[in-house]
Formats: structure tokens, C-alpha cells, sequence
């Protein structure tokens, strides 16, 4: 899985927030800060589709766009691809544990402990 654009990401982020399948037009409006033509809008909805980042319904003459993971999905999956870099796993994710807050370390020996019990 690769990163996302600037762009991609707005849009992403988009369609994640909304939490129900949007029509280009729709997110075209959405995009508040940006002043972007509709097909600069599918363009890059079409692109997510391509890379598997977003699933498509067709609805009349138009296509709804909806992610076709979770946010928590896509940052895990960053997470992951970023240990993959490091030569020593063990040493990364024992450097990830010593700089989360106490609260996070909490969610995560909470976490192993339900892995544990599976």
C-alpha cells in the first residue's frame, strides 16, 4: 500500500468523515478550501479506485465512492509497511512502546492480552 497525495488524502479523509458513499459532485463541494474543476475531482477519485483505496457503486449516470478500508486500516497498514523498513523489527517496535502516552501503552497491552487469549 503507498502513501497518498495531498489531494487523495483530502479526499480520503472525505469519505471517511462522511461515512456513506459520495457521488464526485458531492465531494467536489466538500473540498472547501480548494477550488478544483469536477474532472480534477473524478480524476482522483477514479486514481483511489485504481489503487484499491476506494470501492464504486453506480448510481444512475453517476458512481458513489466509499472507502473500501477504514481509516484504522490504512494507518495500521502505514505502520506495518514502516517496520517492514527497519532491519530490526524488535528495536522498533521497542522504541514505538517507550514514546506512546501511558493511556496508549494501556490499549495496547490491553490488545496482546486479547491476542493472547484467542
Amino acid at each position: 500500500m503507498k502513501g497518498l497525495g495531498e489531494l487523495e488524502r483530502s479526499i480520503m479523509d472525505i469519505l471517511w468523515a462522511e461515512n456513506t458513499p459520495l457521488t464526485a459532485r458531492e465531494v467536489g463541494r466538500l473540498i472547501e478550501e480548494r477550488d478544483l474543476a469536477p474532472t480534477t475531482v473524478m480524476t482522483v477519485l477514479d486514481r483511489l479506485t485504481r489503487k484499491g483505496f476506494l470501492d464504486r457503486t453506480r448510481d444512475g449516470r453517476a458512481w458513489r465512492y466509499q472507502p473500501a478500508e477504514s481509516r484504522d486500516s490504512y494507518v495500521a497498514e502505514l505502520m506495518l509497511e514502516a517496520l517492514d523498513m527497519t532491519g530490526d523489527r524488535s528495536a522498533a517496535l521497542t522504541r514505538f512502546a517507550q514514546a506512546v502516552s501511558g493511556p496508549e501503552a494501556e490499549i495496547l497491552l490491553r490488545a496482546l492480552s486479547e491476542l493472547e487469549e484467542e
